[in-house]
């Protein structure tokens, strides 16, 4: 089945490009002009990725992307002119899954698409655990939802990704630059601290007391680990 895209901004000539682009690879691309329409095809609809402009008319793409995650979890891009630092990491404080600042080379485009469809469609699950159960923390990587005292917690795409690639290989320290190669799939061109980012979200969601976690730890002047 060919992969559905919802492709958001009010600039139509990039929204033409980009879905002649992604239809030319096969894939089904539907297009959204402001927030409020984004918002009504997301309710309406399943797509297995959205491109998502920062600046939209009638409600902006941030509050489009908080709201989107009220209720899914489908991997969100979000497209920006801005170049500051703090836009990038607010779009990904907001449930964002990547990034990409205009102007950007389609092929870019198609590299992160394909990045994330390869990191949310996995099916080769016959060499790792299915359930597996920490403590209070109980994993699901089939349904991939997560459950703290029999309480479901709300992960992102990546956020559960960053989980189970460190569940599975506890007390393996994986730099920023390695968690950004192995989760975002690609020579990452952004700022190591996206994966800080994600981190403190994960343990936000996950640890009962987040300055001091009891599952993802910090090794210091390295990176992140597991505590089996």
């Amino acid at each position: 089945m060919s992969k559905r895209v919802l492709v958001v901004d009010d600039e139509k000539l990039i929204v033409k490009g980009i879905r002649f682009s992604l239809e030319q690879d096969g894939m089904e691309v539907e297009c959204a002009y402001d927030g409020e329409e984004a918002l009504e095809k997301v309710k309406e609809n399943k797509y297995d990725i959205i491109l998502l402009d920062l600046m939209l008319p009638k409600i902006s793409g941030l509050e489009v992307c908080q709201q989107i995650r009220e209720f899914s979890q489908v991997p969100i891009v979000m497209l920006t002119a801005k170049g500051e630092d703090m836009d990038k990491i607010l779009g990904l404080e907001y449930g964002a899954d990547d990034y990409i600042t205009k102007p950007f080379n389609i092929l870019e485009v198609k590299a992160r698409i394909k990045a994330i469809m390869r990191r949310t469609s996995r099916t080769e699950k016959t060499e790792r655990e299915r359930i597996i159960e920490v403590q209070d923390m109980k994993i699901d990587c089939e349904s991939r939802r997560v459950y703290i005292k029999g309480e479901e917690v709300n992960l992102t795409a990546k956020e559960f990704d960053l989980l189970e690639l460190l569940v599975h290989n506890p007390n393996k320290v994986y730099s920023r630059e390695n968690l950004l190669k192995i989760i975002w799939g690609y020579e990452y061109l952004g700022d190591v601290r996206t994966v800080d980012v994600h981190i403190r979200r994960l343990r936000e969601k996950i640890e009962s007391n987040p300055s001091d976690p009891k599952y993802v730890h910090t090794k210091w002047g390295v990176g992140y680990y597991f505590q089996a």
